[in-house]
């Protein structure tokens, strides 16, 4: 079974850069400005390294050059070039990546493997018939949609195992929203494909899930712990999402939508910074980050929050992390773990174990973490 491959070269810029997307030239711009660099290649690699141990020079349909035959080439792996960009001299854009997936699958690829987040993968579904198996390497900013795997490494995992024989399937939603309303804290993720995915439990991430209106008191109990947990002297990065907004509320503070924010005794002392601000800021401080968990796919680290890099959290010290959440949050995870993705896997490993999570004034519970990068490979047993 033949596997195909497309990376957006330029996905993840916007990230670490604090622009909650890398869509269109402009952001793509200033994401390098400030800093951001793409990290799809990187972690293409990672993936490809896992399916070149299974399969040792085994050929894997892709585009020309950093769309994918580059990543395929540097693990020793043999590229058939399947797609050549019509202009290859200036930059990409999405219509490549859409005639890359339909010219993959018209050359017998069945299975599209891809590096991107949200955007890539409704480009890449647009690009293919109804009932063509995708999976997405997790290397976005935003991946709301239910087609990723939940590390490039669980990526290359099931990649491998689908060159043996077909994996089953299950059907999931590709998801993807306008940045521009998210960058004004009004995120609307729409349906804009549904596409058959190789599944496997802990490989797979499922879509995320929004906070429902009902839930709105819980989320202000849990967050009014985690007030109550913030100490004096503590420098703390707020990260995104709506129960961490609603925490700023609670204190008061004019935070950033979905950016991450600089805390101090109660004062704001920096909005919306890039992961270079953050790291600057909290290296030689006592500090931690307050993160939520993301609604049915459990991540703590690694999806939306890339501006909370690996050296980020690794200058934060012992306690990186203060976790907040619902426990309605909790128990619909049926018993997964919470995920970190750092790009780091030592950190990932370090991270894991288990964590307190905030749900309260007086509540709060042990609760399972896994690194992401640890996701269970050829021979080793399964998450449950």
């Amino acid at each position: 079974m033949t596997i195909g491959l497309i990376v957006n070269p330029v996905a993840g810029v916007g990230g670490p850069a604090g622009l909650a997307g890398s869509d269109g030239v402009a952001v793509q711009r200033e994401a390098l400005r400030r800093g951001g660099r793409p990290r799809a290649g990187e972690r293409t690699v990672e993936a490809l390294l896992v399916l070149a141990s299974a399969h040792p020079g085994a050929e894997v349909l892709t585009a020309s050059g950093a769309l994918g035959e580059d990543a395929v080439r540097a693990v020793g792996l043999i590229p058939r070039v399947a797609y050549t960009p019509r202009h290859p001299a200036t930059a990409t854009d999405e219509d490549d990546t859409a005639r890359a997936a339909a010219a993959l699958r018209a050359a017998g690829a069945s299975l599209i493997l891809f590096a991107g987040g949200d955007g890539t993968a409704r480009d890449v579904a647009r690009g293919l018939p109804a009932g063509s198996p995708v999976l997405g390497i997790p290397a976005g900013v935003k991946m709301y949609s239910g087609c990723f795997a939940v590390s490039p490494a669980a990526a290359g995992a099931l990649a491998a195992d689908w060159t043996r024989s077909p994996l089953p399937t299950a059907e999931a939603e590709v998801l993807d929203l306008d940045e521009a309303l998210l960058r004004a804290g009004r995120p609307d993720p729409r349906l804009f494909a549904l596409v058959p995915v190789p599944v496997a439990a802990g490989r797979t991430q499922a879509r995320k899930a929004s906070t429902p209106a009902s839930a709105r008191e819980a989320v202000r109990r849990a967050v009014s712990g985690a007030a109550g947990m913030m100490r004096p002297g503590v420098r703390y990065l707020l990260g995104p999402g709506g129960t961490t907004a609603e925490l700023g509320r609670l204190l008061g503070l004019d935070t950033s939508p979905l950016g991450v924010d600089l805390v101090e005794d109660g004062r704001l002392l920096a909005r919306d910074i890039t992961e270079q601000q953050a790291h600057d800021a909290v290296t030689g401080h006592e500090a931690q980050a307050v993160v939520t968990v993301i609604g049915g796919q459990g991540f703590l680290l690694g999806r939306g929050n890339q501006q909370l890099s690996a050296r980020v959290i690794a200058a934060l010290g012992a306690a990186p992390l203060l976790v907040v959440a619902t426990e309605q949050k909790l128990f619909d995870l049926a018993g997964r773990p919470l995920l970190v993705d750092t790009g780091d896997p030592a950190l990932d490993l370090r991270l894991a174990g288990h964590v307190r999570v905030t749900t309260g004034p007086a509540t709060a519970s042990l609760y399972p973490v896994s690194a992401a990068s640890a996701a269970p490979i050829e021979g080793e047993p399964e998450c449950v």
